[in-house]
C-alpha cells in the first residue's frame, strides 16, 4: 500500500533527541567552574579557555551549550537567583501569617538571612555566587541582571517596609534597602576580615546575621523616622 494512500498511517515525525545525562553534567560542570572562576578573577580575567580546563570540558562545549562568555556569566547568576528569591519570599510568608504584628526587624531578617545562610553553609560554590552577586551589584553594566534577577523579590519587600513607614519617601526607603544590602553582600564575603580586625575572635554566621539585622533595622528606622 502506498503510503500516501488513503487510509494509511502518516509516518512519524522524527523525535527530538533528549539531552543526556553527559551533556547535562558537562554543562552543569561548565557553570560552577564559570562561577568559581568569575568570582574569583571578574568577568574579564575569567578566560573561556581557562573556564573549559577548570570544568574539564572542551572550548566547544561552551559555544554548544551557552552559546558566549557573556551568556554563561547571566547564567550563572540567574541559576541560583531563583532559589534564594523563592527562599526570601517563603520566609516573608511565613512571617506574614503568623499572629504577630509584622515588624521592620522581622521583614529584614527575612531578606538577609537567606543569603548569609547559604554564603556561610561551607559550600565554596555559593560562597562563589556571594562574591560574584557583590560584584554585579557594584557594577553598572550588569544592571539588567540585576533588574531581571534581583529587583522583583526585592521590590516585594521594599513595598512591605514601606508599609511599616507610610510617611517615608519612597528614595529614603530604597536609599535605606540598597545600604542593608550592601552590608550582607559585604558580611558575607569579608567574614574574615571581621575576624582579623577581631583579633582572631571568630563568630559563627548566625551570630553575625543576628547583629547585621541589628544594625539594618537601627539604621533603617533612623534614615526613615526623621
Amino acid at each position: 500500500m502506498n503510503s500516501n494512500s488513503p487510509g494509511s498511517v502518516p509516518p512519524s515525525q522524527p523525535r527530538r533527541r533528549a539531552v543526556s545525562k553527559r551533556s547535562l553534567t558537562t554543562s552543569l560542570s561548565i557553570l560552577d567552574a564559570a562561577e568559581r572562576l568569575f568570582a574569583e578573577r571578574g568577568y574579564e580575567g575569567a578566560s573561556v579557555r581557562d573556564i573549559a580546563k577548570a570544568a574539564g570540558a572542551q572550548i566547544a562545549s561552551i559555544s554548544f551549550h551557552h552559546v558566549s562568555k557573556e551568556t554563561l556569566f547571566e547564567r550563572v547568576v540567574e541559576r541560583r537567583a531563583s532559589e534564594l528569591s523563592q527562599l526570601r519570599l517563603d520566609a516573608l510568608a511565613a512571617l506574614k501569617q503568623r499572629q504577630q504584628p509584622v515588624t521592620l526587624e522581622a521583614v529584614l531578617s527575612a531578606f538577609l538571612r537567606p543569603y548569609l545562610e547559604k554564603a556561610g553553609a561551607g559550600d565554596p560554590q555559593w560562597l562563589a555566587y556571594a562574591r560574584l552577586v557583590a560584584m554585579v551589584s557594584a557594577d553598572a553594566r550588569w544592571h539588567t541582571i540585576s533588574e531581571r534577577c534581583f529587583d522583583p523579590t526585592a521590590g516585594i519587600f521594599i513595598a512591605e517596609i514601606a508599609k511599616l513607614f507610610p510617611r517615608a519617601d519612597s528614595s529614603a526607603i530604597a536609599v535605606s534597602f540598597i545600604f542593608s544590602v550592601s552590608a550582607m553582600l559585604s558580611l558575607s564575603t569579608s567574614s574574615w576580615r571581621i575576624e582579623a580586625l577581631a583579633g582572631g575572635n571568630r563568630q559563627a554566621m548566625d551570630q553575625l546575621a543576628d547583629q547585621l539585622v541589628r544594625f539594618c533595622e537601627a539604621g533603617m528606622r533612623a534614615a526613615l523616622e526623621a
